[in-house]
């Protein structure tokens, strides 16, 4: 009995000798969003843009290029789009955000496949600044 008072003694010395872990805690986060919608109606009679929802909810539109002339896919348009997507990343990404997450949607307007949208959303995130 006597040796298990001595353990138990040892035991809790031990315990309070070790560090405590430290938990880090992750800073407040803010986020935006940049989504992308490309039009795939056929004549360039879709209305493709690009919206960026900014932290505070205010939003900023700008016009895209659509994927369709009248003789078919438009690469040139295509071509346009990624290069203005890009810019706008590399823009936000220069000045500390991070992108978090990438979802993509295509959306067909009927059965025949004739139309629709591709749509791209990127969520960027960077901590809070302190005031």
């Amino acid at each position: 009995m006597k040796q298990f008072f001595l353990l138990l003694a040892l035991i809790a010395g031990l315990s309070n000798a070790a560090p405590a872990q430290e938990i880090k805690m992750d800073p407040p986060s803010q986020f935006m969003q940049i989504t992308t919608i490309e039009s795939v109606l056929s004549g360039g009679l879709g209305r493709s843009r690009m919206l960026i929802t900014n932290p505070d909810g205010s939003q900023k539109e700008t016009d895209m290029e659509n994927l369709f002339s009248l003789v078919g896919i438009n690469f040139k348009n295509i071509k346009k789009n990624e290069d203005e997507v890009v810019k706008t990343l590399k823009e936000y990404t220069n000045s500390g955000w991070k992108i978090a997450h990438v979802t993509s949607l295509t959306l067909s307007q009927n059965d025949t496949g004739a139309g629709g949208i591709f749509m791209t959303r990127y969520l960027l995130s960077k901590p809070e600044e302190k005031k």
